[in-house]
């Protein structure tokens, strides 16, 4: 893997959560997650525990509590899903502040919500406390394929320069008087796409014959192998074991 690559959702700090190994941060979220999906969605209580777990998490990482609320905004075209279930889902109706709702879609609006907004919380946590070049790294530890891992890593390092030669074009377009107003606005701006996704292809080609030229075979050699002693798998099972607990009670009671 090559030089770090910041994003804007790290946030860089020193803590417990942060100094943990990616592979195992990544194999922590993805079970909690997993448990998160496995709850039945009437134990209610189940999902506060859930989230109760988080917020210990995000303390232990010195996550802000505005930074995190403003990260789950993502979450929103799930939200607005969530809102039109009991307006749509078949079944039984009850009334609600005088509008017949869905008594499954209300549910299901509920298990949506629920889910959805931890599932996206846990993502925005481990996004938070790992830099980019850690989570390909992680992935990769955690023998994802090679090819995927690779496909994610020049997706990461090369979508910036797309974006950057989109700002020229678009100043090269401002300077020459354009303004993106109205139909005929449009051909210009499909024109530029195109000369945008000609450009993104010859600098592929070029980047290729470039690692090529480097002994590029098809895999790209790791710098620093990352490791993690069986305190720091305790430490990451700590929080998909408590959920784990949770999920099995939520069942049970």
């Amino acid at each position: 893997m090559g030089a770090g690559h910041a994003h804007k959702l790290y946030r860089q700090d020193a803590s417990p959560v942060h100094d943990l190994p990616p592979h195992c941060k990544i194999a922590a979220s993805f079970l909690f997650v997993i448990v998160v999906v496995s709850t039945p969605r009437e134990a209610m209580w189940a999902f506060g525990l859930y989230a109760v777990l988080l917020g210990v998490v995000a303390t232990a990482a010195r996550i802000p509590v505005g930074f995190l609320l403003k990260r789950l905004l993502i979450e929103i075209p799930f939200v607005a899903f969530a809102v039109l279930m009991p307006f749509v889902v078949p079944g039984d109706k009850v009334h609600v502040l005088g509008l017949a709702l869905s008594e499954n879609g209300l549910w299901g609006a509920w298990n949506v919500l629920a889910k959805g907004t931890l599932g996206v919380a846990a993502s925005v946590i481990l996004a938070s406390t790992t830099d980019l070049r850690a989570l390909l790294l992680g992935l990769q530890r955690l023998r994802l394929p090679s090819l995927l891992v690779q496909i994610a890593s020049f997706m990461i390092r090369y979508g910036d320069v797309i974006t950057d030669e989109m700002r020229r074009m678009s100043i090269a377009r401002r300077s020459r008087g354009f303004e993106a107003k109205g139909v005929k606005a449009w051909s210009v701006l499909a024109k530029s796409a195109g000369a945008l996704f000609i450009r993104s292809y010859e600098r592929g080609e070029r980047v290729h014959l470039a690692m090529v030229s480097r002994g590029y075979a098809g895999s790209i050699p790791v710098i620093d192998e990352v490791t993690a002693t069986g305190a720091q798998w305790r430490y990451a099972a700590a929080l998909p074991a408590s959920a784990l607990v949770v999920c099995l009670l939520g069942w049970t009671l």
